[in-house]
């Protein structure tokens, strides 16, 4: 049974993401940094009859989202699919928003080590065993910001930097892994999840992770319901 790896799992879009790909033969590993949400999400997606199970761990935390990619592989096996999709929707320690004007080393910091660097660590945890097999899926998701920030509110510029920067090593990413049987793709969201219509609910919004599972066509997706 292939296992999809979803980090920044919560109650929204991941555990979409989770049900999408568990009701179509996948385990489910999720990672977030509250284990008791985590098996409150795993024992939901367990009554779906999908073999689901939380690892917790913090991406800025770089050494306990390795251990938690170690416990995933001991209990799952290879993770066949990678979702990256932090999202501070609670406050996370360390982390602020920032003005251009008020952006500084310190306040952006925190951002990279959260997007970039987190999304980097989850990555080297199983991209060598997709390439040693020549099969594999990594999906990295920022706010629409990454590609075009200036539809977002001025104070999320130290975020659109972090996300710019992942959208830039993931899109190099799918360089190199092109014709391995490893797809590496960005999907850039622009929508407030769950605020409108059906486009912007997270179901639907799941099902354009499965297509793009399942086409691996191109480098990035942006999802834009603005």
């Amino acid at each position: 049974m292939p296992t999809i790896a979803i980090v920044g799992a919560g109650a929204g879009l991941g555990q979409s993401i989770a049900r999408t790909f568990g009701s179509n033969g996948f385990s489910v590993a999720l990672v977030s940094r509250t284990q008791s949400k985590l098996d409150a999400l795993a024992a939901e997606l367990g009554q779906a009859g999908i073999d689901a199970a939380g690892f917790a761990a913090d991406v800025m935390d770089r050494p306990s989202l390795v251990d938690a990619f170690a416990r995933i592989k001991q209990r799952f096996g290879a993770v066949d699919v990678l979702e990256y999709s932090p999202a501070p929707h609670t406050p996370v320690p360390g982390i602020t928003t920032a003005s251009p004007l008020d952006v500084t080393v310190e306040n952006v910091q925190p951002q990279l080590d959260y997007y970039l660097y987190g999304g980097i660590t989850a990555a080297q945890q199983v991209l060598p065993d997709m390439l040693g097999r020549g099969s594999g899926t990594l999906l990295f998701t920022t706010g629409g910001a990454s590609v075009d920030p200036t539809p977002a509110p001025p104070e999320f510029a130290n975020i659109a930097i972090a996300g710019a920067a992942l959208r830039a090593w993931v899109l190099k990413l799918h360089q190199v892994t092109d014709g391995t049987g490893v797809y590496a793709a960005h999907v850039p969201l622009s929508v407030w999840i769950g605020t409108g219509g059906p486009e912007t609910q997270p179901d639907t919004i799941a099902q354009h992770y499965w297509d793009l599972y399942t086409k691996r066509e191109g480098a990035e997706h942006h999802y834009n319901t603005f």
